[in-house]
């Protein structure tokens, strides 16, 4: 148990969506969750009651707007608003998994950019900064006109598989998009990096094309920031080991985990997913193939250092 947090000012709050990891994240604080109940009307309506005075303090509401991402978002936005309307001084949101943040761009005509929509609906509720973990997309950070604490997963996820020891590692972005972060998890376990280079007809469906990078022999770590329906992630996997890598691990920070994902991660060459609880996984997706991994002490001491007015960007090493 974390000593007592000295500041009685600071208060953390969670909704439905991720309670265990909010409990650890005041653990790590050394503080209590505050108190409130998330309850419906009979028709559905959410109704929120903070049940303790907040007049004055500085308020973390700990969120990840994950499945069902429509649910935990309106309970995000009936909080804000009910914690501004009592008086809080500050109302920082740490939303460990952003939803609708795929939504980033106008990829064609007539399309919405809901990430920042989201951006806009967190503002106006009276959110004054966001503390996240790996975006899908950075720029959404630009979305924002408060401040956005970005925080990284690879950290993490390196230390894990540096303590496993593995030789001859090269570490594999299964797409374009993800050559920056591939690049930051070679960068600290000292190894090469591959691409696989691939094309996607329509949303959720990944086909494999061909594999950028030496992998004859070696023991490949595909990193991803979000694995949803698990198609990219697995197609890459057994291609790499069709092609001659002799055993291959798969890592992301946010285990969306939808529809054939369980199934396909099962049936793949992964011989170990390793994952963050960003987003809880319920009991039928904690298979023996799945290593979840808290990033509870990242973000407590996040909260920590933003509320002393330190600097957060030391989190980033």
């Amino acid at each position: 148990m974390a000593a007592s947090y000295k500041d009685s000012s600071l208060k953390v709050f969670t909704l439905n969506s991720n309670p265990q990891l909010a409990e650890e994240i005041a653990r790590h604080i050394g503080t209590t969750l505050g108190k409130c109940t998330v309850s419906r009307f009979s028709d559905g309506e959410i109704q929120i009651n903070i049940e303790e005075s907040i007049r004055g303090c500085d308020v973390y509401v700990v969120q990840s707007t994950c499945s069902p991402v429509n649910e935990h978002l309106m309970e995000l936005l009936i909080m804000i608003d009910a914690l501004k309307r009592a008086s809080a001084k500050s109302i920082n949101i740490v939303m460990p998994y952003y939803g609708y943040a795929r939504q980033d761009r106008k990829a064609r005509s007539r399309e919405p950019i809901a990430a920042k929509l989201v951006a806009d609906l967190l503002e106006t509720s009276g959110s004054d900064r966001v503390i996240t973990l790996d975006l899908h997309a950075p720029q959404i950070q630009g979305f924002f006109n408060s401040p956005i604490d970005h925080l990284q997963g690879v950290p993490i996820l390196s230390d894990y598989f540096e303590a496993k020891n593995l030789e001859d590692i090269i570490i594999m972005s299964p797409d374009h998009g993800g050559v920056t972060r591939a690049r930051k998890m070679a960068d600290r376990l000292k190894a090469p990096i591959g691409i696989i280079d691939k094309r996607r007809p329509r949303p959720n469906v990944a086909e494999v094309m061909n594999i950028v990078g030496n992998i004859e022999g070696k023991t490949a770590i595909l990193i991803d920031d979000i694995i949803d329906t698990a198609g990219t992630i697995t197609l890459a996997a057994n291609a790499l080991v069709e092609n001659g890598a002799k055993e291959v691990y798969a890592c992301c920070t946010h285990p969306v985990l939808s529809g054939p994902a369980m199934e396909r991660i099962n049936d793949s060459k992964i011989k170990e997913l390793v994952v963050t609880n960003s987003i809880p996984l319920p009991d039928d997706k904690r298979i023996d193939k799945i290593t979840q991994l808290s990033v509870a002490p990242l973000i407590g001491e996040a909260i920590i250092r933003v509320h002393e007015l330190q600097s957060v960007s030391i989190l980033f090493d």
